[in-house]
């Protein structure tokens, strides 16, 4: 998938004091994601064509998709839905890019969620989202802590 930005975009950007590969565990690895994303299970087959499924600690599905793209430690896009607000679901698919770059020692993070359908409410919901979940992420990994609970 190539990253064509959709009428509406969130674009996050964070650099984190680990290596790419260590970031990369962090990112694909279902015990090490509860820990940073609120207590969430993270289902997925971690390879490109595979579905994937967030569920909440209650059991309930949160989101699902498809993994588009799969270049550890470099590269994830997703093809992503929310499945329980209704008004969300309805407006369908986003693709979300996850990437990797060494810059000296640390790793530059850039998460990238867009949709073709301009003022998304999907995409207005991430861009709430995703800096709490990066956070944490980061504080994870280099202090051991996540910084916000759920």
């Amino acid at each position: 998938m190539a990253n064509k930005p959709g009428k509406s975009t969130f674009v996050y950007v964070s650099f984190i004091r680990t290596t790419p590969e260590r970031l990369w565990s962090a990112l694909t690895n279902a015990d090490f994601i509860k820990e940073y994303w609120f207590g969430m299970q993270f289902k997925a087959e971690w390879k490109a064509g595979a579905p994937w499924e967030l569920i909440f600690p209650d059991g309930r599905i949160a989101d699902t998709g498809e993994i588009v793209e799969f270049d550890a430690p470099r590269r994830l896009a997703l093809k992503w839905r929310n499945e329980f607000m209704p008004e969300l679901k309805a407006e369908g698919f986003a693709y979300c890019t996850i990437e990797l770059e060494p810059v000296s020692d640390v790793v530059k993070l850039t998460v990238t969620h867009s949709m073709a359908l301009e003022g998304s409410q999907f995409i207005e919901k991430v861009s709430d989202g995703w800096p709490r979940i990066i956070s944490n992420l980061k504080s994870l990994l280099e202090t051991g802590e996540i910084i916000l609970r759920p």
